[in-house]
């Protein structure tokens, strides 16, 4: 379990990222992310404006968390395939003087992430937020994430071992 403090804007918010097999409150979940493998190589997709991400988003009406992390694989990568739950980074504003009542987001939410194994490769099309697909090795991607940091090694290692 890591900790980090980050400002987000003005605010001081506080992350700590959890190993679970049991999702929080699905009302609690502010979004969901996933590391997808395919081969050993980690899919990273070009995200208009924020730069090269790895799939995720926001959960649909009626949309569960893991059929979230699909339908953004499949919308950002244009890939599909079997997944599995790591954990969440848990988001505090307990510490965020800024936060008040009437946030979209809850005082302490969650952020999902899933390990994806791809079983199939579609055609890239780039029809919604992403522009293009890369598969890297694992060990580059803190050179392609816009704001890479320990919580994401962390759970970027957790999922590279989880085959």
């Amino acid at each position: 379990m890591t900790t980090k403090y980050v400002n987000w804007g003005e605010a001081l918010v506080k992350l700590t990222w959890k190993y679970n097999k049991v999702l929080p409150p699905k009302r609690l979940i502010t979004s969901v992310h996933g590391f997808c493998f395919k081969d050993d190589r980690l899919l990273l997709v070009n995200l208009d404006h924020r730069g090269w991400d790895f799939p995720g988003g926001h959960i649909e009406f009626k949309e569960s968390p893991e059929e979230c992390m699909e339908r953004e694989a499949y919308e950002e990568g244009y890939v599909t395939g079997r997944c599995s739950l790591l954990g969440y980074i848990e988001v505090d504003h307990s510490e965020n003087q800024c936060w008040d009542e009437d946030s979209p987001y809850p005082k302490v939410g969650y952020q999902v992430f899933y390990r994806m194994d791809i079983e199939q490769l579609h055609n890239f099309q780039a029809k919604y937020e992403s522009t293009e697909r890369i598969f890297i090795n694992p060990d580059e991607f803190n050179e392609y994430h816009h704001d890479w940091n320990e919580l994401h090694q962390e759970i970027l290692d957790f999922a590279s071992n989880q085959t």
